[in-house]
């Protein structure tokens, strides 16, 4: 048996309704609505209650309304029917109408045709904007231990897009720590050593409304799938936030497809890992893993202090040394925050026409960042390394060369050069008499192993915060 037509028509608008919204919203709101009838171009659905047609209008009005144009065209209408109201009799009311309005239907039209966003595919030439920011390029990258895997990763894609084994990369970490910044970094890059490459670089809640706006034409949606199926280099910033949208993840997924079997690159940023993304479908996690995943971590206090030298470099202010430190030491989230405690203080100096002082740091750090100090010593920091890893104090300071107490000897002395003032002669004279050369041998190690073992940063990165108090 044939459904009715305006059953019909109420289902397909569902499809693209659940394909949008998330699970839950779209059961609550829209599976307990009933289609009624569709007499010429007005199609009348029941809901339980006014207060779900409120709902609906002040929620949802846009997204059914593009549903029904696209079923029924730019003439669509929709009214509703109250199931009951307080007298046991059904209400109809149209979108737009007062409550007080029974058995009458004051329709009103959907919105217009929308223009047709994309490029066509099939012409010999085809100009598309990167979409790039050139300042986020590769010298104004500042390498450091926290990033150097995924920095590198990127210069040799740079170099040789679509043809490395790091396809797709894919960029995660916390907020602020870079992502972008290296993302675009490798689009620019490859666009100056290939210049008829098409790269594209694009926020993932941007993909997803191109998407959606694709649907409500016909025969847009192809052209939409044809778009993206001809970029040399695709970069998808924030890929987390096609979770929970099965029609984007359908669509990103053949379109991943098309390019990785193409021979063309793929580079993906999240501020989670692919093996901890929730409400993503298993297809697509397997293929986020393909290439590389690099983590983007926390700055230390070294690659801190670069980052400020560049910045203020690049602001054309030279900052002492003690400013620097201070900054580096105060500030230690991510890469935005110390940027941002770095253009307050150089606007304070500027505006106020007061000279850039330790004071002055001290006093826009601290209210705009909202750091405190952290007073920590060499001997407490050896404290909580035994205290983690269950060890004597006196292991630590012997002469021993067990695996375990080599690399907890190293993570003290790595933590007392980002945490103190301490000098490197001093820290080794208190973690078992060593000299500066070891010490600077160990933070070295240390970054380097942070940069290969997940599980060695872990550590390093628990103890740094039982020592900040967080």
């Amino acid at each position: 048996m044939i459904p009715e037509k305006h059953i019909i028509v109420w289902n397909n608008c569902l499809k693209i309704v659940g394909d949008i919204i998330p699970p839950e919203s779209f059961k609550t709101w829209f599976k307990p609505i009933v289609p009624v009838k569709l007499c010429d171009y007005v199609l009348t659905i029941e809901v339980p209650s006014d207060f779900f047609r409120e709902y609906l209008e002040e929620h949802f009005i846009d997204l059914m309304s593009k549903c029904l144009r696209r079923e029924l065209g730019p003439q669509a209408k929709l009214e509703y029917s109250v199931r009951v109201d307080s007298s046991g009799t059904p209400v109809i009311m149209s979108t737009g109408s007062p409550q007080s309005v029974k058995n009458k239907g004051v329709s009103f039209p959907l919105v217009g045709n929308i223009a047709n966003p994309f490029v066509i595919p099939g012409l010999q030439q085809v100009e598309i904007d990167p979409q790039l920011n050139p300042v986020y390029n590769f010298d104004t990258f500042v390498e450091g231990a926290c990033n150097r895997l995924a920095r590198s990763a990127g210069l040799n894609i740079a170099e040789s897009p679509g043809k490395t084994a790091f396809n797709p990369l894919f960029l995660y970490g916390a907020s602020g720590l870079g992502k972008t910044h290296l993302a675009q970094a490798i689009g620019i890059s490859v666009k100056e050593l290939f210049p008829d490459k098409i790269v594209l670089y694009v926020n993932a809640n941007r993909f997803q409304t191109q998407y959606v706006d694709a649907q409500w034409v016909k025969n847009k949606l192809n052209d939409f799938m044809h778009f993206y199926q001809m970029i040399d280099v695709l970069i998808i910033d924030d890929v987390h936030e096609f979770a929970e949208k099965p029609g984007t993840q359908n669509a990103f997924f053949h379109i991943f497809n098309h390019l990785h079997q193409s021979g063309k690159q793929l580079i993906l940023t999240s501020d989670k890992a692919p093996v901890d993304l929730k409400g993503l479908e298993q297809r697509l996690l397997s293929r986020f893993k393909w290439g590389l995943s690099a983590e983007l971590n926390q700055p230390d206090f070294s690659t801190r202090v670069a980052i400020l030298k560049a910045k203020s470099y690049q602001g054309g202010i030279e900052l002492s040394d003690e400013i620097i430190n201070y900054i580096a030491t105060k500030v230690t989230t991510n890469v935005r925050e110390i940027q941002g405690a770095l253009n307050s203080l150089l606007a304070q100096a500027t505006l106020a026409k007061k000279p850039i002082t330790i004071q002055l740091a001290e006093s826009m750090t601290e209210k705009l960042v909202s750091v405190h100090p952290i007073e920590v010593s060499v001997n407490e920091i050896q404290k909580e390394v035994c205290n983690y890893f269950g060890l004597q104090s006196e292991h630590l300071l012997s002469k021993t060369r067990k695996r375990e107490i080599v690399q907890a000897r190293q993570i003290a002395m790595y933590l007392s050069r980002n945490l103190t003032k301490t000098s490197l002669a001093s820290i080794g004279a208190q973690i078992g008499g060593k000299d500066h050369a070891t010490v600077l041998h160990a933070y070295n190690t240390v970054c380097d192993l942070m940069d290969t073992d997940r599980s060695f940063r872990q550590y390093v990165v628990d103890i740094e915060k039982i020592l900040k108090g967080s």
